[in-house]
This record gives structure tokens, C-alpha cells and sequence, in this order.
């Protein structure tokens, strides 16, 4: 049986049907999104969805949907799904699905009377082309397909409504059409693997309505372009693959293609496949050659935070070195870069917040960790030296090493950390002065470098980083610890922010911590009892101040929400890691069923990846972006954990 299959009951119910999204990328930010059913609930969903540099900086929904009708005797059955406003959903395809199966690739069986048709998409890996085929595996009289391409050339933040300005010009080519709407746009190529008749039959189709933006309170109805439609027969075993892309391509190397791309794909047959899978999602490759990893999908770029933490979950734990040491090559670029003060020439953003030197110093030591300390220092023990050095000197225009051997760092009116959600232009959770995870990182690098300084002959520099982490680590016991076994959140002069939140657990769980046992003991415990959920850890215990663990509403709504109980799988991996430093093999079988909470999102929101946040809260839904980098990272690193303590004796 596969393992992400969907029976017809399922498919049936919008409401089951409806909240499970479905994505497909390449390696150039590139993607296609839908729910199970193709119909579109977000601005952000379509079929070919694509950068496009000489506009902007954003992504761009071409082509939005394709709806296919077989037509037999004369009558029509449309087999699209769209929702109107006023709650009505039309044409109502989604009735004739039979099943839906996504362990290789997405495959849709529909039956209509005595028609059995199966459709296949794919994305391909390095072209911005979407690819469906269509199989008529039972037909008991001539059957014709028809297909009406929704067009809407806009940007996934804005819509696009019927006016005068759309061109309708479009151009015959091999096997299909070319269409451009608006001036800067790329030409949109829709072809066939077989000769087909374009009837050119413009219109709008007004009144598309998306309700995840209802939810969250945006505007969330759109008019969509329909030129025409294509038609040709098709015969009972035969396949026709429709490409639809921003280049052309021969149609009589469609079937090839497609069947090409199919090979080389890993069958999604269980957890640890789909997240690999979902791994390999956020890989992106630039036309320069630099790579990076996208936070998420679909509406996350390359962030340096983002991406010093999910690069060793997305590389090194399903043993792709290599990858890993591509993206730290660009990253290592943008990081001399910003400490020279030149102009960024990679398209890393945030790199300026305080803490990304910290967890680039992390993501390098988990490197050493799989690759060994002498092949580590021999690539980055340059950087990670430098790195060091840099903060020692006050460089950062924002974190200050003060006598006591602490970082400061200014997040008053401007958000510092990964919680970083504003309201009003202030930063909801403004946490300032010491911070304690900035602070616990800090002791980690000085230790890390100091002892990969050590080992090469570096020894004055080892000294003196082991007396500077020595004066961090009393000032970071003497800060942060409080009466009651846990760890302030921030400190900054008299201001002592005593919410429990899940930052401290990095303190437990890198690999220096300037705690003792018993201290260490404590906050696990103390995660344990009021941050631990099924989905991670709480961004804020429920009986700290301001608990709002239901990410939902409007914009406002979803921002005091964001970081003050909502619950994060990748905080979780952290966690996760701490139970398994301190108590080895003991906590196995509790870390193991920690993942089943996160084995379960597998097949519900996202379909084989995992979501941004969930709700602290049960039933803790799967809120925000569809695919998160770093939840996917720390659920591989763990894994790659556990399979570290099992062997252990």
C-alpha cells in the first residue's frame, strides 16, 4: 500500500481535500502548488509559478491552473475545481476522482461512466516547466480531451482582475501556443506531445476566490485569463504530456522527458523519504553558479539565519556533503563580504542580524562532527577564526563583547532574533541586552574554535579563547540562571524578561554549554513540562503572560500570535538533542515517539513536508508556509541522532 495515498472519501470532501496542499519545485525557486484537488485556496498557488528577475524580486503565477474536460457523445465532463464567491465551487471535478497517490509522483485517477483517465504532473529539476501526462486507461468510445488554460501573470502578493491591457495576442508553435499578457513578462509556451486544435475563445473567468487569504484576512478574489482551449482525440492505453514553461521545447521529446524525470525520482514510501524529498525542495541554484537553501515555501527567499541552521539537517544528516559544502561556499562569500563592509553579491538576506555568525560557527562545527575536525579546520577553520575575531573586535554594527566576556545586542525597536514578528513597526517580543541564546552560542564558538585551534599548533590563540570562554561562562551562569532551575530569556540592565520561553534549551543542546548537569537538567525538565508539545516546542509556556498559542485571524492577530505559544518542530530537534546528551540511550524510546507527532503532518497539511508552526495548542494545526526548511532539517538531524544513540553502547 502506498504511503501517501488517498482514498476516494477523502478526495470527495473538500474539507478534507481542501486543507491538504500539494507542492512541486526545481532548483531555480520555480514551483507548483495546489491543494490535492487542484483547486487554488491561495494567491500564492498555481501551475507554473516562476522568479521573474527583470520585474522584481518575487515569484510569479503564470499560468494558474488547467482545466481538463473529457468529452464523449457529444457531452462534457469538466473535471477542474474552482471556488467562487459565495461559497460556490465549480465545475466540481474533484467528484469523479477514484484516488489520489503522491508516492513518486502526484497521480490522480478520475472516473467518469465508463472513462478511466490518470493524470501524472511533475516539475522538471532544472527548467521552469511543468509537465502533465494524461493516460486514458479505459474508454469504451471515442473520447476527446480538452483543456482550458487559466492565465494570470501577476505577482503572488497581488491579483490580477479583467481589463484592457492583457494582450490576446498569441503565437502557433510546435504542438501548442505562446502567449504573453503584459509587457515584461516572459512568453508563456503550452505544448503537446500531440498535434492538437487551439480554439481561440478569449475570456475572463471572474470572481476566483482563495479562502487561506479570507483567513488571513487579505483581499482574496480574482478574475483569471482563459484564451481558449486545446482539443485532440485520444485512444484507450494512449498518453499525451502537456508542458507548459517559459522556453519552448520539442513536443516529440515530451514522453521522453517525462518519463526521464520520472526515473530519477526517490519514491516518497515513508517518513524518512518525503523529507528527503522535501530537503532536496529547497535547494536553489542561481545562473552564476552560487546555491542556497530557501526557508521555506512559497513565499520564503534565502535567509542567513534560516540558513546556517537547516544546512546540516538538509545535507549532512541524508549524507550530501557535497551540497553542504557548495551553499557554505556562497554563504562564506556573503559573510567576508559583510564583515569587509562590501556590497553583498550574493542574494543571502538578514545577514546583518547579530546571531547568523553564531550559527554559521554551529553549522560548521556539525560539519567537523561528519567530515571529521582536520578535513573542517583545512576548509573553514580560516572563517570560523575570523569570525571569532570579528566579534572580539567590535565589529558588528550590533553586538557588543562587553568586559564581562557577554554579548549585547540592541533589539529595543528593531526585531534581532529568529523571533521576529512586528506590530505597528515595533517588534512584538523585543528582546534586547544579553540574550540567552546568542549568549549560549557564543560560549560554543569560543570553545569549538578554541579547541580546533589546539589540535593545529595555534596555541596562543587557544589560551586566550579558553580564558575569554571561561569569563563568558561565569557571566552567563551569574545572568542567566534564576532561583526557580531555569534561564532568563533576556537581560538588559535592569530589565529581566522571566517568560519561559524555548530559548534557553540551546544552552542544553550545543555541544559547550557553560551549564552544570544539574542545571542543564533543569531545563529540560522545565521544556518538558511547559513547552513540550507533539509538534515541537512552544514559543512561550501557557503560564507565562501574553500565551496565545492560535495562530490564526488577520495579520495583526497572526503577529501577536507568532512567537507566544505557537509551537515549532525545529525547536523541537534542539530539544530533542538536549534529552539525548543527557540521558544517552535512556530517552531513546521517548525521542522516537516524539517523531510520530511529526510523522502525522506527513499526510495532512503539506503533503510529504512540514509546515511552518502549529498551534500550541491541540489539535496543534499546521499553520503558516507550507514547507519549512528548518523544521524539515532538525527532524533529519534528529533522526540522524537517533540512529547515532541506537548504536551506541
Amino acid at each position: 500500500m502506498s504511503y501517501l495515498r488517498f482514498e476516494k472519501a477523502v478526495m470527495t470532501n473538500l474539507e478534507e481535500s481542501l486543507r491538504r496542499e500539494l507542492l512541486r519545485t526545481n532548483r531555480s525557486g520555480a514551483y507548483s502548488a495546489s491543494t490535492l484537488v487542484d483547486c487554488n485556496t491561495r494567491k500564492y498557488h498555481g501551475l507554473l509559478v516562476v522568479p521573474v528577475p527583470e520585474l522584481d524580486d518575487e515569484n510569479h503565477v503564470l499560468l494558474s491552473s488547467l482545466d481538463c474536460t473529457v468529452v464523449q457523445h457529444g457531452a462534457e465532463f469538466n473535471l477542474g475545481l474552482h471556488k467562487y464567491q459565495g461559497n460556490n465551487y465549480s465545475p466540481k471535478g474533484h467528484k469523479y476522482i477514484r484516488e489520489f497517490d503522491a508516492s513518486l509522483v502526484p497521480t490522480t485517477i478520475y472516473r467518469v461512466g465508463g472513462v478511466v483517465l490518470k493524470k501524472e504532473t511533475i516539475f522538471q529539476a532544472y527548467e521552469d516547466r511543468i509537465l502533465i501526462r494524461y493516460t486514458l486507461e479505459e474508454a469504451h468510445s471515442a473520447t476527446t480531451l480538452r483543456f482550458r488554460p487559466f492565465l494570470a501573470f501577476r505577482s503572488v502578493r497581488q491579483f490580477t482582475h479583467e481589463n484592457s491591457v492583457a494582450s490576446r495576442d498569441y503565437q502557433v508553435i510546435d504542438n501548442g501556443i505562446k502567449t504573453c499578457m503584459y509587457a515584461g513578462y516572459p512568453d508563456l509556451y503550452m505544448q503537446f506531445s500531440k498535434k492538437n486544435e487551439f480554439i481561440f475563445q478569449p475570456d475572463w473567468y471572474r470572481g476566483i476566490e482563495y479562502p487561506k487569504e479570507q483567513e488571513r484576512g487579505y483581499a482574496s478574489n480574482e478574475d483569471l485569463y482563459v484564451p481558449g482551449y486545446f482539443e485532440m482525440p485520444i485512444k484507450k492505453g494512449e498518453s499525451i504530456v502537456f508542458s507548459a514553461s517559459t522556453s519552448d521545447i520539442k513536443s516529440s521529446t515530451l514522453k521522453v522527458l517525462f518519463q526521464k524525470e520520472i526515473d530519477v525520482r526517490v519514491p516518497r514510501d515513508n517518513f524518512y523519504h518525503c523529507l528527503v524529498t522535501a530537503a532536496h525542495q529547497f535547494h536553489n541554484r542561481e545562473a552564476d553558479g552560487t546555491r542556497y537553501l530557501l526557508a521555506g515555501y512559497p513565499w520564503f527567499k534565502c535567509r542567513a539565519r534560516d540558513t546556517f541552521i537547516a544546512l546540516p539537517g538538509l545535507t549532512l544528516a541524508i549524507d550530501e556533503q557535497d551540497y553542504f559544502e557548495l551553499v557554505m561556499q556562497t554563504a562564506e562569500r556573503g559573510l567576508r563580504e559583510f564583515m569587509k563592509g562590501n556590497p553583498l553579491t550574493v542574494k543571502i538576506y538578514e545577514i546583518e542580524q547579530p546571531d547568523v555568525l553564531l550559527w554559521a560557527v554551529w553549522s560548521i562545527q556539525q560539519y567537523a562532527k561528519y567530515a571529521g575536525r582536520e578535513q573542517a579546520y583545512a576548509k573553514y577553520g580560516k572563517l570560523v577564526s575570523d569570525i571569532v575575531a570579528y566579534i572580539i573586535k567590535g565589529g558588528h554594527p550590533n553586538l557588543r563583547l562587553d568586559d564581562n566576556g557577554l554579548l549585547y545586542s540592541n533589539g529595543r525597536d528593531h526585531a534581532v532574533t529568529w523571533m521576529n514578528s512586528t506590530a505597528n513597526g515595533r517588534p512584538v517580543v523585543p528582546r534586547s541586552g544579553y540574550i540567552v541564546e546568542f549568549n549560549a552560542l557564543w560560549y560554543n564558538a569560543l570553545k569549538f574554535v578554541a579547541s580546533l585551534a589546539a589540535e593545529n599548533n595555534k596555541q596562543k590563540l587557544a589560551n586566550e579563547l579558553e580564558t575569554l570562554a571561561a569569563k563568558t561562562k561565569q557571566s552567563f551562569v551569574d545572568t542567566f540562571v534564576n532561583e526557580y532551575g531555569y534561564l532568563l530569556d533576556y537581560v538588559d540592565g535592569n530589565m529581566m524578561d522571566w517568560s519561559v520561553r524555548p530559548n534557553m534549551i540551546f544552552a542544553v543542546a550545543l555541544d559547550y554549554s557553560p551549564l552544570s548537569q544539574q542545571q542543564m537538567k533543569s531545563v529540560v525538565d522545565i521544556c518538558t513540562r511547559e513547552l513540550l508539545t507533539p509538534k515541537g516546542l512552544r514559543s512561550l509556556s501557557p503560564k507565562s503572560g501574553g500565551y496565545n498559542p492560535m495562530y490564526v485571524g488577520p495579520q495583526t492577530q497572526r503577529d501577536y500570535a507568532y512567537h507566544q505559544g505557537t509551537a515549532w518542530p525545529w525547536l523541537g530537534g534542539f530539544y530533542m538533542e538536549a534529552c539525548l546528551k543527557l540521558y544517552k540511550r535512556t530517552r531513546l524510546s521517548f525521542v522516537e515517539r516524539q517523531m510520530v507527532g511529526y510523522e502525522d503532518e506527513i499526510d495532512y497539511h503539506a503533503i510529504g513536508t512540514i509546515s511552518e508552526l502549529f498551534d500550541g495548542n491541540p489539535p496543534f494545526h499546521g499553520r503558516g508556509a507550507m514547507s519549512f526548511a528548518m523544521n524539515v532539517a532538525e527532524i533529519l538531524r534528529t533522526m540522524k541522532l537517533l540512529e547515532k544513540y541506537s548504536y551506541q553502547k
